[in-house]
């Protein structure tokens, strides 16, 4: 049959053919494009209306609302609202140097303890004093990727400096049966896909009470014009709690009925790509590889 050229999705589907005798790797990032990863500490960052920001009352809740609003759209699940017992803040403070005002972000765990903090880009006095909305946007908008990253840190240093955490251990990974897919394919997809990630470095199993991850396999066929047959398959992570935190996805056209019965070598050029793109979900989600950019 024709070879098999598996690709990773990146934002588009790709235009894909086939040439040679053997399957061969799909081509590019295996998984990068398609992770969205948890960066912040669980469970959740409030963002209470700052009382020393040097804003007016309804500015300074506008501004919490679109600080918070910008960082959900980064993944992070950050609520402008009173802080919980549980929850993590953001404490928003601001101090007049001359004629610009500096606002400080400070992250303060559910004991109150500060973490971490950074200051934001110096803001003309007059216009943040004013509460101007187009001001207090953009300043959001400069300010969350920053704060995104310092709680990426502070949740690395926190699993390094717990002996229990993932990043002082092997992560469990959970790998069921694939689901969807034609012929032996579900069975020997998640065969392979155990294979390839546990020489990876995580241990994989079959079955497992409490696992960190599951990596749970989806096959989608669908038949396509010229006797032709489109075969998606989805890699979702999801971690102890069933989020998903990451997706690796393939692509492939190739000819009706192909894969009906058999998958043998097509399976294993499947799970040797797509292992790649899920252990670097594992691996951030672990705190042992820096976080998507």
């Amino acid at each position: 049959m024709n070879a098999l050229r598996w690709f990773a999705l990146a934002g588009v589907v790709l235009t894909l053919s086939g040439c040679g005798d053997l399957p061969e790797p799909f081509l590019g990032n295996p998984g990068r494009e398609a992770m969205k990863l948890r960066q912040p500490p669980d469970p959740r960052l409030a963002i209470p209306t700052p009382g020393t920001a040097l804003l007016s009352d309804g500015a300074a809740k506008q501004f919490a609302v679109d600080l918070a609003d910008r960082l959900q759209q980064g993944e992070v699940p950050a609520y402008a609202q009173k802080a919980s017992a549980t929850d993590w803040r953001l404490a928003i403070s601001a101090e007049t140097h001359g004629a610009e005002v500096i606002p400080r972000y400070t992250v303060l765990n559910p004991q109150g303890q500060p973490q971490g903090s950074l200051s934001g880009q110096p803001v003309p006095a007059d216009a943040w004093a004013g509460g101007d909305p187009a001001i207090l946007h953009r300043v959001a908008l400069e300010a969350a990727p920053g704060i995104s990253s310092m709680l990426s840190h502070i949740e690395t240093g926190l699993m390094r400096a717990d002996p229990n955490s993932l990043y002082n251990r092997a992560a469990r990974v959970l790998v069921p049966p694939v689901t969807g897919a034609p012929g032996d394919g579900d069975t020997v997809l998640a065969r392979q896909m155990r294979e390839k990630l546990a020489a990876l470095g995580p241990v994989v199993v079959a079955q497992a009470p409490n696992p960190d991850f599951t990596v749970q396999g989806q096959v989608r066929v669908v038949p396509i014009a010229d006797s032709q047959e489109r075969v998606e398959i989805q890699w979702i992570v999801k971690d102890a709690k069933g989020r998903e935190d990451g997706r690796v996805i393939q692509l492939n056209v190739i000819p009706t009925g192909t894969l009906d019965h058999y998958w043998g070598d097509v399976a294993v050029v499947v799970a040797k790509e797509a292992s790649g793109g899920v252990n670097e979900v594992i691996q951030r989600l672990s705190g042992k590889a820096p976080p998507a950019s």
